[in-house]
């Protein structure tokens, strides 16, 4: 679903990416035995850079494990690392005084998590691992150096921010206005935009927690997205038979969402 191309980031932006933090001129590094082009390309903003100044970042990026239920920042906290998800999902949850949670975004391989563009910022939300996997990670003050220095990369963050606005403002309308089935429908289809098969690793309790009802609710409703032949449920996985019929049952609550990516998708192509 996300497609960017690639993007050349200016001389002076270029330059800042091999000077951060190696302590004034540009100094040879040696590549990470760990990082690679066809790796980090997972990641379709780092895909978005040429390879040469992907090839740049190489010394400040850091392969991590992304694993289920990890708390990457919670509510309040310090940023310290941006992620740069390949194959893991991620969500972001509002957690309110009692206890109650609701997901109010998702990131995977489309974006990055932890942008933090001064370092006094703090997390407005936590961001919970939900599908394990990996991710680029890279030092916030870096990745702030980079985006200081203007050019491509600092435009494309820009777009991107723009983009989950978009998912952002688009949960809060569902979520006042959009029916339960609807909804379901929704959340299902931005994992499959960020997973690599057709099957969601998911329990009922999860999603439940997530769209902010009860188990119940969930059991009901997917039940129903089963005998209408859209998805078929397992204990802990659903499998997305008609995508197709899965978006138009969701309706605008999912298209609405995806308008802010393409948008980004479509100046990355254009500026290329």
């Amino acid at each position: 679903m996300y497609r960017t191309q690639n993007i050349d980031l200016n001389s002076n932006a270029s330059n800042a990416i091999r000077t951060i933090a190696l302590g004034g001129a540009a100094k040879p590094a040696a590549v990470k035995p760990m990082i690679s082009v066809a790796g980090a390309q997972q990641n379709e903003l780092l895909r978005a850079l040429s390879r040469t100044d992907l090839e740049a970042l190489f010394p400040h990026l850091e392969l991590v494990p992304m694993v289920a239920g990890k708390h990457l920042y919670d509510f309040g906290s310090k940023f310290d690392y941006a992620y740069f998800p390949t194959n893991a999902i991620v969500s972001l949850l509002y957690v309110m005084e009692d206890g109650a949670t609701t997901e109010i975004g998702v990131v995977g391989r489309e974006g990055v998590l932890g942008l933090a563009m001064y370092d006094a910022e703090r997390a407005t939300c936590s961001a919970v691992v939900q599908t394990a996997g990996y991710a680029y990670r890279l030092k916030s003050s870096v990745l702030r150096e980079l985006v200081a220095a203007g050019g491509a990369m600092a435009q494309l963050l820009m777009r991107y921010t723009f983009a989950m606005f978009a998912q952002l403002a688009q949960n809060v309308v569902g979520g006042r206005h959009c029916t339960i089935e609807q909804k379901l429908c929704r959340w299902l289809l931005d994992r499959l935009d960020r997973s690599l098969t057709d099957e969601i690793k998911v329990t009922q309790d999860t999603m439940a927690t997530m769209l902010g009802v009860r188990r119940e609710t969930i059991t009901m409703t997917a039940r129903k997205l089963q005998a209408d032949g859209l998805i078929q449920y397992r204990r802990g996985t659903v499998a997305i038979l008609d995508r197709a019929g899965l978006e138009e049952c969701a309706g605008t609550c999912y298209r609405a969402g995806k308008i802010g990516f393409e948008q980004m998708q479509a100046s990355a192509w254009n500026n290329a």
